[in-house]
């Protein structure tokens, strides 16, 4: 039921997570990044528990592939479950179940790893890795092109209805957190559109967050 991406820049250190389903709000229960940490995709049928865990895991020193085997020790239910784990020297890990809906595969690349399952074909996510490779700029440009790759691979079986991207830096939450929870039309191109309002604006808001006194005006009526 979804296809998706967790990735690193590595010129920045940032971490980032794209993801797209014919579920509702799915980046709401499958995204999780930690500044200086990783980023994970924990989906299939989603036990939200598993991203935090794995971040826990890659802070107190393990690596993703060690993150994924203690999620292995750790959690029930492993069979249902997809997740996708990077680390903060870029590496990668993934656990899929053996019940995991549908097509189901991975590919992995320099600096990300994409999954997904109930997939239109087994080809998705190297689409997908293939595209943030050949990308530049922005991490978060560099996710939104990934995952319109997926989508033009194929995508999911059926038409997706809620998308989301995720992006941690140097601050102790995500600096970016676009969501589109439900849609009859493409959640990507909505993510893609709230990207375009939303990325020149995401040094303004760390800013206003750590010191709102050397903070830019705020754009509204009655700012002065």
């Amino acid at each position: 039921m979804t296809f998706s991406l967790v990735a690193r820049c590595a010129q920045t250190g940032m971490f980032g997570v794209a993801i797209s389903s014919s579920s509702p709000a799915v980046a709401a229960r499958c995204a999780y990044t930690r500044a200086g940490v990783g980023a994970v995709a924990s989906q299939n049928v989603t036990d939200p528990r598993l991203g935090p865990l794995a971040l826990d895991l890659m802070q107190g020193g393990a690596s993703a592939a060690q993150a994924v085997a203690g999620i292995r020790e750790r959690a029930e239910h492993l069979e249902y479950r997809q997740v996708l784990a990077i680390d903060a020297a870029g590496r990668t890990a993934i656990h899929s179940g053996a019940r995991s809906l549908g097509i189901w595969t991975d590919a992995a690349g320099r600096d990300v790893i994409s999954a997904g399952n109930l997939l239109a074909n087994d080809g998705v996510p190297q689409a997908i890795v293939a595209a943030f490779e050949a990308s530049a700029g922005h991490l978060g440009d560099r996710l939104l092109a990934a995952l319109r790759a997926g989508l033009e691979a194929g995508g999911e079986a059926g038409p997706v209805h809620s998308a989301g991207m995720q992006i941690c830096d140097r601050v102790p939450w995500p600096i970016v957190d676009l969501r589109c929870d439900w849609t009859e039309d493409c959640p990507i191109a909505a993510i893609e559109a709230a990207w375009r309002v939303y990325k020149p604006q995401i040094a303004d808001y760390v800013q206003r967050a750590l010191d709102p006194r050397a903070a830019p005006s705020y754009g509204v009526p009655g700012d002065e």
